[in-house]
């Protein structure tokens, strides 16, 4: 017993340690084995762990009388007596039959060894409740996860006790190498329930001769149901066998209706979480194109019927931009999901230059290379750079009404930019104010400062333009010219908006938060309503100003010109054939910002 209790003992009370005398041998047994028993243990009848009769008497008589210990253990301290009494009163050390029982294992054995067969059975069995029973689809899905269909196949083998590498086979051909792939890999049917011409928001490609899922539209049939996956392989379509052939799968697919069963090969991929509608629009981006697109016209989309066409100036949510050449986007008032080119895909279609003919002058001397253009950025050419501009996508917020800071109108000279602005200034001018601008030039006998100008010195405009303090400024009769930045802020700063008539290269300073603009390009009409117009104001007498053909169409030119340079900046293009319908369409196009949610670069939000 003292051996047996060895490894129980706190450090320090162990009594083979300190008395060692404890262990003695029976000279009888030790003669006849030649090895030391244990007192009270018997060499040969008695299997280790098995009662002895006359040690329960012993114990009983040991607990009884503590202090009567044997002489060899005089030397023992009461607590070394106290440990012992508790681990002799132990239920376990009392019963050893039971707690030998305790410490046997329990062999546990396999109840078959076809799990594998078996779950394929269930599958079959539930793929036609998956539709209607979300319990079942859930228990699909994890009945074909990789990770639990090798568990059962790891627990086959071991339950076959096949532990034996199974010798390779050659085959015959492509033909059972690819069926033997199709054994080992779960093979799935999947159930799913279509409406007679709902498109199911797939794409296929051929892939080694298998008909492949290329593409999953977001929010279309197939990805609400999150039954089918990119990269798995179509083997079948209600029993009928799909070949590799993607058009005939489509129009197959198209004209099925009702319930729908598919033979899949899945793909191992991880599966993706599933779709959450309302978190995706939640933190969708939303951009605003500037140019108009249909796939119908597009040779490079690997789909045309996937595509989605849309106008510039629509506002798009991005809701899918894993391929870098093709985003999945809809429209935000409402339409499915469609294919549109990224930004990186149309910046190079966009900024494709066909390369230079190179002649050496050799065998042709008549014909030379085009020489390129160089140029380094000189503030003094920036229009030549803002004609070269690339702008494809608008990241833009929506903000609920707000009245903008400032109204900018841009146009070509003599188109009615100023006539507009004064009407507003005078019908409303405790909703619009204008800026007065800074010259350089000597005031006249009836001119006062602030009036029509602010008179200052030469001197003082030109450090100002360095330093960034005017918006514009240009010379003209050796005087010059020019609107501050902090004139804008005064008229903003009394609760109206600034109207602006500004050059189209200050938008670039402009479109910021700080001004926060509503742009409105005011358009030329065609040349001879704008002659037509022209020749009536000089009839009625509002002008005296005689314009010839030529400065007509220097009009019109120009205005075409601005157009196409600047269009991405314009929230609202207005054709001047009347000026009082302009001015109408102007007014409500201002009078909506106060009531309508707004569309706003998002730098203006975050």
């Amino acid at each position: 017993m003292v051996l047996a209790m060895e490894d129980t003992r706190p450090n320090g009370l162990g009594a083979e340690e300190d008395h060692p005398s404890e262990t003695t041998t029976t000279p009888t047994a030790a003669a006849g084995t030649g090895q030391p028993t244990r007192e009270g243990c018997p060499a040969d009848h008695q299997r280790p762990g098995a009662p002895d009769p006359e040690l329960a008497p012993a114990m009983q008589q040991a607990l009884d009388h503590p202090g009567e210990v044997p002489p060899a253990s005089q030397g023992a301290k009461d607590i070394d007596l106290l440990f012992l009494r508790g681990i002799m009163e132990s239920p376990t050390v009392r019963s050893p039959p039971q707690a030998q029982e305790q410490v046997e294992e329990v062999k546990l054995e396999a109840v078959q060894d076809n799990n594998v067969e078996l779950v394929t059975e269930i599958l079959g069995d539930i793929s036609s409740l998956q539709v209607r029973d979300d319990s079942a689809t859930e228990l699909s899905k994890i009945l074909q996860e990789p990770h639990f269909q090798s568990l059962l196949e790891a627990h086959d083998i071991v339950a076959s006790k096949c532990y034996e590498v199974p010798p390779p086979t050659e085959m015959a051909n492509d033909a059972a190498v690819n069926n033997a792939l199709m054994q080992a890999d779960a093979v799935r049917m999947i159930g799913i329930r279509k409406k007679a011409g709902e498109p199911l928001g797939v794409t296929f490609r051929v892939d080694k001769e298998d008909l492949v899922i290329a593409r999953i539209l977001h929010g279309g049939m197939i990805d609400r149901q999150g039954l089918l996956h990119v990269g798995d392989i179509i083997k079948e379509v209600n029993g009928q066998d799909v070949g590799n052939h993607p058009t005939e799968l489509q129009d197959l697919l198209k004209d099925c209706s009702g319930g729908i069963t598919l033979k899949i090969l899945p793909s191992y991929r991880d599966a993706p979480a599933p779709p959450q509608v309302h978190t995706l629009r939640a933190q969708g981006v939303y951009v605003r194109p500037h140019f108009d697109y249909d796939p119908a016209h597009d040779n490079l989309i690997p789909c045309r019927e996937a595509g989605m066409c849309f106008k510039r100036g629509a506002i798009l949510q991005i809701v899918n931009r894993e391929d870098p050449n093709w985003w999945q986007a809809c429209q935000v008032e409402g339409g499915a999901t469609g294919l549109i080119p990224s930004q990186f895909l149309e910046e190079k279609r966009k900024a494709f230059v066909p390369r230079d003919f190179e002649g050496s002058g050799i065998l042709c001397g008549t014909i030379s290379g085009k020489k390129r253009k160089k140029m380094m950025y000189l503030t003094a050419k920036n229009a030549e750079f803002d004609r070269h501009e690339l702008q494809i996508y608008e990241e833009v917020a929506k903000m609920p009404p707000f009245q903008r800071k400032t109204l900018v109108l841009i146009g070509a000279q003599g188109v009615g930019r100023r006539s507009l602005k004064n009407r507003l200034v005078v019908l409303t001018p405790e909703r619009f104010g204008c800026t007065i601008p800074f010259t350089s030039r000597r005031p006249r006998v009836d001119e006062l400062d602030g009036n029509s100008y602010h008179f200052t010195t030469r001197q003082e405009m030109e450090t100002d333009v360095k330093a960034g303090r005017f918006l514009e400024h240009g010379e003209y009769d050796g005087n010059l010219y020019g609107t501050k930045i902090d004139s804008i802020h005064q008229v903003v700063d009394t609760g109206r908006t600034c109207i602006l008539d500004v050059n189209p290269q200050a938008l670039k300073v402009l479109k910021t938060a700080e001004f926060m603009p509503y742009v409105v390009f005011i358009a030329a009409p065609e040349f001879d309503t704008l002659k037509a117009m022209h020749k009536a104001v000089v009839d009625a007498g509002i002008t005296t100003k005689q314009l010839t053909d030529v400065d007509l169409r220097k009009t019109v030119d120009e205005s075409a010109r601005i157009q196409r340079a600047y269009n991405h900046y314009f929230d609202l293009t207005i054709v001047n054939d009347n000026l009082d319908k302009a001015f109408e369409t102007l007014q409500g196009a201002v009078d909506k910002l106060c009531s309508e949610a707004q569309w706003v670069p998002v730098n203006w939000v975050y």
